[in-house]
């Protein structure tokens, strides 16, 4: 099973659900949806980033709006597609894969994330255009099949 740490399953499955909400509302570029599921003083690094020259992460609401508008400007479409998920803590880790167009550019390829939790929201998101940056932030190995994938 992909849960490292002693907890309540019934929490497990609450904050992977949470996770779920998360890719979600991404893939839709939907800040309003986005707001109730994160924290105020979330902090995201991802590698659309680096394609408009960033080098500090998003921050706060405001940083996913502006990540919202970088995501538009560099791509058509951006699918992410979640995977694996493993826990350590308030840290989940999730492997899948990015699908993204845009510029003359296709991308389909394995990827990674790396969640931190605190008080029931996503305090924090790095996301890596490897399969096993996420695990390795998170401090778990990255494992090729989690037995609890589709539940709740």
């Amino acid at each position: 099973m992909g849960q490292t740490s002693s907890g309540d399953p019934d929490d497990l499955a609450a904050r992977r659900r949470l996770v779920r909400r998360t890719f979600d509302a991404f893939s839709r570029r939907d800040l309003a949806a986005l707001s109730g599921l994160v924290c105020e003083d979330v902090e995201f690094w991802g590698p659309t980033a680096r394609e408009v020259g960033r080098a500090e992460p998003y921050r706060g609401l405001d940083g996913l709006a502006v990540y919202l508008r970088d995501v538009a400007t560099v791509w058509e479409e951006l699918r992410l597609s979640p995977g694996t998920f493993q826990s350590r803590g308030d840290e989940i880790a999730v492997v899948g894969r990015t699908y993204a167009w845009g510029g003359g550019r296709v991308v389909d390829a394995p990827a990674s994330w790396a969640f931190r939790l605190r008080g029931g929201r996503i305090a924090s998101l790095r996301a890596f255009d490897t399969r096993d940056g996420g695990p390795l932030a998170v401090g778990v190995q990255c494992a090729e099949e989690d037995s609890n994938l589709h539940g709740p």
